[in-house]
């Protein structure tokens, strides 16, 4: 079984890219813009783009950097009003040709490092998927409308669980 085509596709030779730097801009249609919004529970996706920029470095290393831009709309966790938000963020990913290698050969006890690169994939690089991923990551988890505001407000006076229990206590 084969894996899903991704919503936001755009492959990248990396035998194409030689010692120079190489910028590429993406953009994604209102097809794939909707898609992603489905895989990703948004009420809209309006607007998806990214300026990525790929060099090789020294000891087998790629870097993607760039910027994301995005126009989402969420749903309140609250209200569950429309909640729009502009995505204006950094991107900054390294890939090594010996991730899995140096991987298998560390420490097994030393755990996840989050600042170790990636393994570079076979043959192709979608940097449409990568700007794909970093968006999910960029998305508020718990988007507010303004002024929502929970039922009770979370205070220090709101009744507590145990609120039923004191009062069946006997006065003294």
């Amino acid at each position: 079984m084969s894996a899903p085509q991704p919503e936001f596709s755009r492959p990248f030779s990396l035998e194409s890219l030689g010692h120079d730097a190489v910028t590429r801009h993406l953009a994604a249609s209102p097809a794939e813009c909707a898609a992603l919004a489905r895989r990703f529970g948004l009420l809209a996706l309006e607007r998806l783009e990214a300026d990525v920029t790929l060099r090789w470095r020294a000891g087998g290393l790629l870097t993607l950097e760039g910027r994301l831009r995005a126009a989402v709309v969420q749903r309140c966790v609250v209200s569950l009003e429309p909640v729009p938000q502009r995505i204006d963020e950094p991107l900054e990913l390294t890939y090594s040709r010996h991730a899995e290698t140096e991987a298998a050969e560390g420490d097994e006890d030393s755990g996840f490092d989050a600042d170790a690169p990636d393994p570079l994939p076979p043959g192709d690089l979608d940097l449409g998927e990568e700007v794909a991923q970093a968006l999910s990551l960029a998305l508020d988890p718990y988007p507010r409308a303004p002024g929502a505001t929970l039922a009770g407000g979370g205070g220090e006076d709101e009744a507590s669980p145990f609120a039923a229990l004191k009062a069946l206590k006997r006065p003294q």
